[in-house]
C-alpha cells in the first residue's frame, strides 16, 4: 500500500492562500508560515501531517498527495475545511 507524508496549509480564503503560496515560493519557510498563519492544529507542528495511506484524508488531498511531484507546494486545494496548500514531503 502507498503510504505518503506531508504538511499544509489551512485557511479561510483562496486569496489568502494564494498569497501565501508566493510567499513560500519566494523563499519564505513552509513550516514558519504553516506555524502563523494555518487555522489547523498541526499549524503547531509546522503543518506536518505526519505519514498516511489512501482514504485516510479527504479525498481532495488523495488526489494530489498521492499523484503529484513530491517537493513542491501544491494548492489552493480547496476541501470541507477550507483552502489549503500542501507539500509531499514523501511518498513510497
Amino acid at each position: 500500500m502507498s503510504r505518503a507524508s506531508a504538511r499544509h496549509i489551512l485557511v479561510s480564503s483562496e486569496e489568502q492562500c494564494l498569497a501565501l503560496k508566493k510567499e513560500i515560493e519566494s523563499g519564505s519557510d513552509f513550516a514558519d508560515v504553516a506555524k502563523q498563519h494555518s487555522s489547523c492544529p498541526s499549524s503547531r507542528q509546522g503543518g506536518d501531517l505526519g505519514t498516511f495511506g489512501p482514504g485516510q484524508m479527504v479525498p481532495e488531498f488523495d488526489k494530489v498527495v498521492f499523484n503529484d511531484e513530491v517537493g513542491q507546494v501544491h494548492g489552493p486545494v480547496k476541501t470541507q475545511f477550507g483552502y489549503h496548500l500542501l507539500e509531499i514531503t514523501s511518498r513510497s
